[in-house]
């Protein structure tokens, strides 16, 4: 098993990525990681030390901070991420413009797409993906045997402490005057369901401009944010001024959720425990709770 895996990391090798293309890894000796996520597993899989580039999605670890960023994932450009001379970029399938992955390719660098699934699936998918683009398969299949485990302590956690089905209503807020709810297909709402919260936003797909009567008919128990969208809008007093928020059972009772942007957004190798950390936050505590990672 040492001899395979001394070649894998000496000799090129192909990986299927998330749009079905076969490529060709020669060297992950410099890594440009495009997703938050992504780069948390390439540091869960103990090769951070090659990731020489982020995006402005990748926080965590808080290490990568250090490194430099070519931008947002969802507004690239080639010659940012090619001035880090790197051998392989890997991103999410959805990275945009995709104009770039093309140039990028062109220039010879190899680019493994990863999927972007908001499901335990596709957090399962998204890890093995990443473990076979830089050579770490075992590694990869460790990672998502832990998230199996934290899955199991968050079904018994949950029949423990069963309940009515509480209506939960996640906000995406960029200010005051960038406010939008989301529905199906959004990754914090998958994590909500995952957490044994009803979507209240039914009807909707993906993000729609926010407006009070979409607020008022979903008749939230919870509102779920991210923190730096509470940050936004000032706070959770900001946040009740946004029109029918207050007019909701959770504005009149101020029961609403901040957590990190990264954990509850992305689902990937801590999306069992964030799952767990946001039933407790909304089933077992009253008022506004604040969660890290």
């Amino acid at each position: 098993m040492a001899v395979l895996s001394l070649l894998a990391w000496a000799q090129p090798y192909r990986v299927v990525d998330a749009s079905g293309k076969a490529v060709e890894v020669r060297s992950i000796e410099r890594i440009v990681s495009l997703d938050g996520i992504t780069t948390e597993i390439l540091f869960a899989l103990g090769v951070g030390d090659k990731v020489v580039g982020r995006d402005d999605s990748s926080y965590y670890p808080p290490q990568v901070l250090r490194l430099p960023s070519v931008g947002y994932q969802f507004r690239l450009s080639a010659e940012g991420i090619l001035s880090l001379k790197p051998t392989l970029v890997i991103g999410r399938e959805d990275v945009r413009p995709p104009q770039v992955v093309d140039q990028l390719r062109q220039a010879g660098v190899a680019v493994v797409l990863v999927p972007a699934e908001p499901s335990v699936e596709g957090a399962k998918r998204k890890i093995r993906v990443v473990a076979e683009a830089v050579g770490q398969a075992a590694r990869g299949d460790a990672l998502v045997r832990a998230l199996e485990r934290d899955l199991l302590a968050l079904r018994a956690f949950q029949a423990q402490h069963a309940s009515r089905k509480l209506r939960a209503l996640f906000l995406y807020l960029r200010g005051p005057g960038t406010t939008f709810v989301c529905g199906e297909g959004s990754t914090p709402v998958g994590v909500m369901e995952l957490a044994g919260l009803e979507n209240a936003a039914k009807g909707i797909r993906e993000c729609q401009p926010m407006t009070a009567e979409s607020v008022v008919a979903a008749r939230p128990d919870v509102l779920v944010v991210f923190k730096r969208g509470l940050e936004s809008v000032g706070g959770l007093e900001g946040l009740l001024k946004l029109p029918g928020v207050a007019q909701t059972p959770a504005g009149q009772n101020r029961r609403v959720v901040a957590m990190d942007d990264l954990y509850l957004g992305s689902f990937g190798p801590r999306a069992g425990r964030a799952a767990l950390d946001l039933f407790r936050a909304a089933y077992l505590m009253d008022g506004f709770v604040e969660v890290g990672p």
